[in-house]
Protein backbone atom coordinates (compact mmCIF):
# COMPACT_ATOMS: atom_id res chain seq x y z
CA UNK A 1 0.00 0.00 0.00
CA UNK A 2 1.21 3.78 -0.27
CA UNK A 3 1.78 4.82 2.73
CA UNK A 4 -0.16 8.02 3.56
CA UNK A 5 -0.54 10.64 6.96
CA UNK A 6 -3.94 9.88 7.39
CA UNK A 7 -3.16 6.10 8.07
CA UNK A 8 -0.33 6.73 10.69
CA UNK A 9 -2.45 6.49 13.80
CA UNK A 10 -4.30 2.95 11.90
CA UNK A 11 -0.71 1.60 11.14
CA UNK A 12 0.63 2.17 14.52
CA UNK A 13 -2.40 1.25 16.49
CA UNK A 14 -3.10 -1.76 14.23
CA UNK A 15 -0.04 -3.22 12.38
CA UNK A 16 -2.05 -4.33 9.89
CA UNK A 17 -1.46 -7.37 7.71
CA UNK A 18 -0.57 -5.33 4.72
CA UNK A 19 2.94 -7.15 2.96
CA UNK A 20 4.93 -3.63 2.13
CA UNK A 21 4.34 -0.26 1.84
CA UNK A 22 5.23 2.62 -0.48
CA UNK A 23 6.34 5.88 1.31
CA UNK A 24 6.79 9.28 -1.62
CA UNK A 25 10.08 9.85 -0.79
CA UNK A 26 10.01 13.95 -0.65
CA UNK A 27 7.33 13.40 1.97
CA UNK A 28 10.16 12.53 4.14
CA UNK A 29 13.28 13.41 3.31
CA UNK A 30 13.66 16.59 5.23
CA UNK A 31 11.53 15.28 7.98
CA UNK A 32 13.02 14.92 11.23
CA UNK A 33 9.99 15.11 13.16
CA UNK A 34 6.69 13.00 13.52
CA UNK A 35 6.57 11.67 9.88
CA UNK A 36 10.40 10.73 9.74
CA UNK A 37 9.77 8.45 13.27
CA UNK A 38 6.99 6.67 11.62
CA UNK A 39 8.02 5.76 8.91
CA UNK A 40 11.23 4.31 10.64
CA UNK A 41 8.96 2.56 12.73
CA UNK A 42 7.51 1.39 10.20
CA UNK A 43 10.13 -0.18 8.18
CA UNK A 44 11.17 -1.89 11.43
CA UNK A 45 8.01 -4.22 10.86
CA UNK A 46 7.20 -3.99 7.13
CA UNK A 47 9.58 -3.99 3.72
CA UNK A 48 9.67 -0.57 2.58
CA UNK A 49 10.35 1.30 -0.88
CA UNK A 50 10.81 4.80 -1.85
CA UNK A 51 9.11 6.49 -4.64
CA UNK A 52 9.98 10.06 -5.77
CA UNK A 53 8.50 12.62 -8.02
CA UNK A 54 11.18 15.27 -8.57
CA UNK A 55 14.38 13.48 -9.50
CA UNK A 56 13.48 15.07 -12.53
CA UNK A 57 16.23 12.38 -14.88
CA UNK A 58 14.97 13.95 -17.82
CA UNK A 59 15.84 17.23 -16.68
CA UNK A 60 18.89 19.43 -19.03
CA UNK A 61 19.49 21.49 -15.76
CA UNK A 62 22.63 19.17 -14.09
CA UNK A 63 21.11 16.77 -11.54
CA UNK A 64 20.52 17.56 -8.20
CA UNK A 65 23.18 16.39 -6.22
CA UNK A 66 22.33 17.56 -2.79
CA UNK A 67 18.65 15.90 -3.57
CA UNK A 68 20.44 12.75 -4.29
CA UNK A 69 22.39 12.49 -1.10
CA UNK A 70 19.13 13.21 0.79
CA UNK A 71 17.97 10.22 -0.88
CA UNK A 72 20.22 7.97 -0.41
CA UNK A 73 20.49 8.80 3.38
CA UNK A 74 16.64 8.30 3.39
CA UNK A 75 16.90 5.34 1.65
CA UNK A 76 19.58 3.97 3.77
CA UNK A 77 17.82 4.92 6.89
CA UNK A 78 14.78 2.82 6.26
CA UNK A 79 16.79 -0.15 4.12
CA UNK A 80 14.77 0.91 0.90
CA UNK A 81 13.97 -2.50 -0.97
CA UNK A 82 14.42 -0.51 -3.91
CA UNK A 83 13.91 3.52 -5.24
CA UNK A 84 12.10 4.67 -8.03
CA UNK A 85 10.70 7.83 -9.90
CA UNK A 86 9.50 8.55 -13.39
CA UNK A 87 10.75 8.91 -16.92
CA UNK A 88 9.62 12.51 -17.42
CA UNK A 89 11.47 16.44 -16.03
CA UNK A 90 9.95 18.24 -13.38
CA UNK A 91 12.00 21.45 -13.55
CA UNK A 92 14.73 23.63 -14.79
CA UNK A 93 16.53 26.85 -13.45
CA UNK A 94 15.68 25.34 -10.32
CA UNK A 95 12.07 25.95 -10.44
CA UNK A 96 10.00 22.85 -9.93
CA UNK A 97 6.61 22.83 -11.60
CA UNK A 98 4.97 20.03 -9.39
CA UNK A 99 4.46 17.74 -12.41
CA UNK A 100 5.48 15.31 -14.43
CA UNK A 101 6.61 16.22 -17.62
CA UNK A 102 6.46 14.38 -20.67
CA UNK A 103 9.79 14.48 -22.79
CA UNK A 104 10.35 13.65 -26.78
CA UNK A 105 11.27 10.45 -27.16
CA UNK A 106 14.06 9.53 -29.57
CA UNK A 107 17.63 8.75 -29.74
CA UNK A 108 18.94 12.10 -28.01
CA UNK A 109 16.86 12.06 -25.27
CA UNK A 110 17.73 8.26 -24.90
CA UNK A 111 21.29 9.39 -24.64
CA UNK A 112 21.36 12.04 -22.19
CA UNK A 113 19.17 10.31 -19.55
CA UNK A 114 21.22 7.36 -19.60
CA UNK A 115 24.22 9.18 -18.87
CA UNK A 116 22.04 10.54 -16.13
CA UNK A 117 20.65 7.32 -14.47
CA UNK A 118 24.33 6.20 -14.80
CA UNK A 119 24.98 8.85 -12.46
CA UNK A 120 21.74 8.56 -10.05
CA UNK A 121 22.63 4.98 -9.50
CA UNK A 122 26.40 5.36 -8.46
CA UNK A 123 25.51 7.91 -5.89
CA UNK A 124 22.83 5.79 -4.87
CA UNK A 125 24.81 2.83 -5.03
CA UNK A 126 21.62 0.60 -6.03
CA UNK A 127 19.86 0.27 -8.92
CA UNK A 128 17.16 3.17 -9.80
CA UNK A 129 13.62 1.96 -10.93
CA UNK A 130 12.15 4.43 -13.32
CA UNK A 131 8.15 4.51 -14.03
CA UNK A 132 6.38 5.04 -17.25
CA UNK A 133 4.05 8.28 -16.78
CA UNK A 134 0.79 9.31 -17.78
CA UNK A 135 1.17 11.86 -20.99
CA UNK A 136 -1.86 14.44 -22.30
CA UNK A 137 0.81 15.10 -25.47
CA UNK A 138 3.19 14.31 -27.92
CA UNK A 139 6.09 15.62 -29.62
CA UNK A 140 7.07 15.64 -33.28
CA UNK A 141 10.67 14.80 -32.38
CA UNK A 142 9.36 11.48 -30.78
CA UNK A 143 10.49 8.80 -32.98
CA UNK A 144 10.69 5.92 -30.30
CA UNK A 145 7.79 4.00 -29.06
CA UNK A 146 7.31 4.51 -25.14
CA UNK A 147 8.14 0.78 -24.24
CA UNK A 148 10.97 0.65 -26.86
CA UNK A 149 12.79 3.68 -25.04
CA UNK A 150 12.43 1.98 -21.63
CA UNK A 151 13.65 -1.07 -23.04
CA UNK A 152 16.83 0.41 -24.36
CA UNK A 153 16.95 2.83 -21.46
CA UNK A 154 17.09 -1.07 -18.88
CA UNK A 155 19.24 -2.20 -20.97
CA UNK A 156 22.24 0.45 -21.58
CA UNK A 157 21.92 1.31 -17.63
CA UNK A 158 20.77 -2.41 -15.80
CA UNK A 159 17.60 -0.25 -14.09
CA UNK A 160 14.55 -1.62 -13.18
CA UNK A 161 11.05 -0.67 -14.50
CA UNK A 162 7.88 0.51 -12.83
CA UNK A 163 4.93 -0.54 -14.84
CA UNK A 164 1.87 1.81 -14.38
CA UNK A 165 -1.19 0.39 -15.56
CA UNK A 166 -3.28 3.45 -14.79
CA UNK A 167 -0.80 5.25 -16.43
CA UNK A 168 -0.93 3.45 -19.60
CA UNK A 169 -4.74 3.54 -20.26
CA UNK A 170 -4.42 7.03 -19.84
CA UNK A 171 -1.80 8.11 -21.94
CA UNK A 172 -3.08 5.50 -24.80
CA UNK A 173 -6.52 7.15 -24.36
CA UNK A 174 -5.21 10.45 -24.48
CA UNK A 175 -3.08 9.75 -27.71
CA UNK A 176 -5.78 7.54 -29.46
CA UNK A 177 -3.64 3.87 -29.26
CA UNK A 178 -4.21 0.54 -28.04
CA UNK A 179 -3.15 0.00 -24.53
CA UNK A 180 -3.08 -3.65 -25.23
CA UNK A 181 -0.49 -3.38 -27.95
CA UNK A 182 1.42 -0.90 -25.67
CA UNK A 183 1.85 -3.81 -23.12
CA UNK A 184 2.37 -6.51 -25.89
CA UNK A 185 5.77 -4.38 -26.40
CA UNK A 186 6.62 -3.41 -23.11
CA UNK A 187 9.89 -5.00 -21.51
CA UNK A 188 8.09 -7.56 -18.91
CA UNK A 189 11.62 -8.86 -18.20
CA UNK A 190 12.69 -5.21 -16.73
CA UNK A 191 9.67 -4.67 -14.51
CA UNK A 192 10.30 -4.82 -10.72
CA UNK A 193 6.88 -3.05 -9.25
CA UNK A 194 3.43 -2.46 -10.90
CA UNK A 195 1.42 0.84 -9.70
CA UNK A 196 -2.83 1.01 -10.03
CA UNK A 197 -4.58 4.02 -9.33
CA UNK A 198 -7.81 6.16 -10.42
CA UNK A 199 -8.36 8.48 -12.95
CA UNK A 200 -10.86 11.11 -14.24
CA UNK A 201 -13.03 11.08 -17.31
CA UNK A 202 -13.27 14.35 -18.67
CA UNK A 203 -14.87 13.33 -21.99
CA UNK A 204 -12.25 14.17 -24.87
CA UNK A 205 -9.12 13.15 -22.09
CA UNK A 206 -8.57 11.20 -19.20
CA UNK A 207 -6.77 12.63 -16.07
CA UNK A 208 -4.44 11.02 -13.87
CA UNK A 209 -5.79 11.85 -10.47
CA UNK A 210 -5.31 8.99 -8.00
CA UNK A 211 -8.10 10.27 -5.91
CA UNK A 212 -10.71 7.05 -6.69
CA UNK A 213 -11.08 3.58 -7.34
CA UNK A 214 -9.76 1.68 -10.06
CA UNK A 215 -11.60 1.14 -13.28
CA UNK A 216 -12.51 -2.10 -14.45
CA UNK A 217 -10.43 -1.45 -17.74
CA UNK A 218 -7.27 -0.56 -15.82
CA UNK A 219 -7.85 -3.82 -13.83
CA UNK A 220 -8.41 -5.94 -16.96
CA UNK A 221 -5.10 -4.49 -18.40
CA UNK A 222 -3.59 -5.00 -15.25
CA UNK A 223 -4.73 -9.15 -15.65
CA UNK A 224 -2.78 -9.41 -18.80
CA UNK A 225 0.39 -7.21 -17.59
CA UNK A 226 0.45 -9.54 -14.60
CA UNK A 227 0.50 -12.77 -16.57
CA UNK A 228 3.38 -11.17 -18.85
CA UNK A 229 5.87 -10.35 -15.76
CA UNK A 230 4.59 -13.63 -13.88
CA UNK A 231 3.57 -12.23 -10.77
CA UNK A 232 5.39 -9.01 -9.47
CA UNK A 233 4.96 -6.66 -6.62
CA UNK A 234 1.54 -4.43 -7.42
CA UNK A 235 0.63 -1.05 -5.32
CA UNK A 236 -2.33 1.32 -5.07
CA UNK A 237 -1.87 4.50 -5.45
CA UNK A 238 -4.72 6.61 -3.92
CA UNK A 239 -3.48 10.50 -3.31
CA UNK A 240 -6.63 12.32 -3.12
CA UNK A 241 -9.79 12.04 -1.28
CA UNK A 242 -7.91 9.33 0.86
CA UNK A 243 -10.50 6.90 2.14
CA UNK A 244 -9.77 5.05 5.61
CA UNK A 245 -7.26 2.63 6.09
CA UNK A 246 -9.62 -0.63 5.57
CA UNK A 247 -11.31 0.51 2.42
CA UNK A 248 -7.82 1.38 0.71
CA UNK A 249 -6.71 -2.17 1.56
CA UNK A 250 -10.05 -4.05 0.04
CA UNK A 251 -9.17 -1.74 -3.29
CA UNK A 252 -5.88 -3.28 -3.50
CA UNK A 253 -6.70 -6.65 -2.50
CA UNK A 254 -8.72 -7.11 -5.94
CA UNK A 255 -5.77 -7.31 -7.89
CA UNK A 256 -6.16 -10.89 -6.27
CA UNK A 257 -9.47 -11.32 -8.63
CA UNK A 258 -7.36 -10.41 -12.12
CA UNK A 259 -4.16 -12.52 -11.24
CA UNK A 260 -6.03 -15.38 -12.95
CA UNK A 261 -8.74 -15.74 -15.67
CA UNK A 262 -8.26 -14.80 -19.59
CA UNK A 263 -7.77 -11.67 -20.58
CA UNK A 264 -11.12 -9.79 -22.09
CA UNK A 265 -10.93 -7.69 -24.27
CA UNK A 266 -14.30 -6.42 -23.99
CA UNK A 267 -13.79 -5.29 -20.76
CA UNK A 268 -11.45 -2.62 -21.77
CA UNK A 269 -14.54 -0.64 -24.20
CA UNK A 270 -16.84 -0.53 -21.12
CA UNK A 271 -19.69 3.20 -20.98
CA UNK A 272 -17.53 5.66 -18.78
CA UNK A 273 -18.71 8.06 -16.29
CA UNK A 274 -17.43 11.46 -17.80
CA UNK A 275 -16.25 13.76 -14.57
CA UNK A 276 -15.71 17.54 -13.49
CA UNK A 277 -12.45 18.63 -14.49
CA UNK A 278 -9.17 18.04 -12.20
CA UNK A 279 -5.45 18.96 -11.84
CA UNK A 280 -3.33 15.66 -12.05
CA UNK A 281 -1.16 13.66 -8.98
CA UNK A 282 0.50 12.51 -7.35
CA UNK A 283 2.66 15.81 -6.51
CA UNK A 284 -0.90 17.58 -5.91
CA UNK A 285 -1.11 16.18 -2.40
CA UNK A 286 2.25 16.96 -1.05
CA UNK A 287 2.22 21.05 -1.57
CA UNK A 288 -1.87 21.22 -1.23
CA UNK A 289 -1.22 25.03 -0.51
CA UNK A 290 0.76 25.41 -3.29
CA UNK A 291 -1.66 23.27 -5.71
CA UNK A 292 -4.91 25.20 -3.93
CA UNK A 293 -3.72 28.55 -5.33
CA UNK A 294 -2.49 27.74 -8.69
CA UNK A 295 -5.34 25.40 -9.79
CA UNK A 296 -7.09 26.91 -12.79
CA UNK A 297 -10.85 27.27 -13.04
CA UNK A 298 -13.48 25.76 -15.53
CA UNK A 299 -14.20 27.68 -17.95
Amino acid sequence: MGLRNCHFNHILAEWPAVDWFEAISENFMDSGGRPGHVLRQIAERYPVVLHGVSMSIGSTAPLDRGYLDRLKRLADGVRAVWVSDHLCWTGIAGINSHDLLPLPLNDETLRHIVQRVHEVQDILERPLILENPSTYIGFRDSNIAEPDFLRALADETGCGLLLDVNNVYVSCFNAGTDPVAYLEAFPFDRVVQMHLAGHQHCGTHLIDTHDGPVCDSVWELYRLAWQRTGGVSTLLEWDGDVPPFQQMHDEVLRAREFMQGAFDHGRLIGKATVQTASISTPVDFLIPGVMQSNRLEAA
